[in-house]
Parts: C-alpha cells; structure tokens; sequence
C-alpha cells in the first residue's frame, strides 16, 4: 500500500470532516491516480484550489501522486507570501472586469439578488447540472453553487461554493470573494430573466399599465428581454434599504 500526506489550507478546510480540518491527511493508494482525483476524493473541489505543492515543487492537475508525496493544496487568493518556490503553478484562473455567472437551481433567491445590483447572472430553475458545466466552459462563467459534485465536473474552471444557507448572507459571501463593491450599477437588471433594463417614455406602455399606477407613476423602466416593467411603487423604499446594506463592507446581513 503506497501513501501520501495532505494538508489543506485557510477556506478549503472548509470542506474537510471536523475531525480533520487541522490535521494531516494521510492518504493510502494502490493505483495509479491523479492528484486531482485524489484531492477531490476529500470533497474539496478544483476550481476552489489555487496551488498544488508537492515535495517543493509546484504541480496542476494532471500531476500523479507517488508514494510519500507531501502534498500542500492552497485556495484561490491565498496568501502565498511564505511560499519560497519558483516557478508557482497558479491553478485558479483570474477573473478580470466585473465577475459574470451561472447560479445553480438551489440559489434563485442569490441570482435575484445579484441582478438587482446589476450583475449578470444566468439563473434558470431548470437547467441541470451538465446544462450549468457546459454554460461555464463556454462562457467562462463562476457557477456559484451549494453543489460540491456539480463543481467536480472537469470541464468547469470558474467555480465557487456558497457557503452560507441565508440568501442575504450568500449575496455578501459572493461580494467579499470576489471584490464586486467597485462594478455595484442597482436596478439596471431585469431581476426576472437577468435582461438589461432601459429607460421608458410612459406613452409607450400606458395600455399595459394598472389605471392607478398610469395614474401616479411616471418614471418606467422595461426590461429588454422579457418585457417586464418597472416603476418607483411602494415596494421601492425596501428595495432601496437592500442596496444600501448590500453596499456595506462592515455591517453583517441577518
């Protein structure tokens, strides 16, 4: 029986049992094995991971694991300050620009949270976990996901757990992770289909329109996707107080 030692690192612990989370992982194989492989048979997903450190030398995925092999596995936007080796293989790819994603069907409260801020976000309560992979591959996506298996599938790069279960809470993770305050444009998105929003004349929507909203409102909005029109109603006061606090940086949600 060949073995090889693991130890993960700051958020990645995150997905390791309790009992192991500060400890050395001491993994037994027979057969011949990617470290990939390898690492995700610990539920740690790829695209959670930045560095693979082995022996000293920085390795990707494709690298196959050998007997006593001292494996260090990093998370994307580790601090890598006290790692003295050249040349580092980052595994995570950047995301430059304002962040696009894939929000898997267990996160639809999330997406609507982030098109209200005007993120793009693809959000469909049917697309399967293949449909979410292949939309991510081809669009260079971040699924964001409570999904550890979906973000398992090899041809996703761009990838992130959600850790929280409070939509609220989610939106806040999802701004932190991926340093979204500076790209915030509120109410230019369609929080319905994710289609941009624009700017209206009242004349050109008035037989849609309620006789009291024709009547008080005179500021629209209509969504170039799906249609859907949007006015300051009542609901726009709570609307505006979830910006606000979505915009804060030091105030936790509840």
């Amino acid at each position: 029986m060949k073995q090889a030692r693991l130890h993960f690192y700051a958020e990645l612990k995150d997905f390791i049992a309790p009992n192991g989370q500060n400890k050395t992982i001491v993994h037994n194989f027979k057969h011949r094995t990617s470290i990939k492989d390898v690492i995700e048979s610990y539920n740690v997903p790829h695209p959670e991971i930045d560095l693979i450190i082995v022996n000293n030398v920085s390795v990707d995925f494709n690298y196959i694991v050998q007997n006593s092999d001292d494996i260090h596995v990093h998370p994307a936007n580790a601090s890598i300050k006290q790692i003295n080796i050249a040349p580092l293989r980052h595994l995570s790819p950047q995301v430059s620009g304002e962040p696009r994603f894939v929000v898997d069907v267990n996160l639809g409260r999330l997406a609507r949270y982030l098109r209200l801020l005007g993120f793009d976000s693809l959000y469909c309560n049917n697309f399967d976990d293949k449909t979410i992979a292949e939309i991510s591959s081809i669009t260079q996506r971040i699924v964001l996901t409570r999904d550890r298996k979906l973000l398992h599938r090899k041809i996703i790069n761009h990838g992130y757990f959600v850790r929280v279960e409070t939509p609220k809470i989610q939106v806040r993770e999802v701004l932190a992770r991926f340093n979204m305050y500076s790209f915030f444009k509120p109410l230019t998105r369609c929080t319905f289909c994710n289609g941009k929003l624009k700017q209206t004349e009242k004349q050109n929507i008035a037989q849609r329109l309620k006789p009291l909203t024709k009547k008080h409102y005179e500021k629209f909005l209509v969504c170039s996707d799906c249609n859907h029109i949007y006015w300051q109603g009542s609901h726009s006061i709570r609307v505006a107080r979830l910006i606000r606090e979505f915009s804060k940086t030091d105030s936790p949600l509840s």
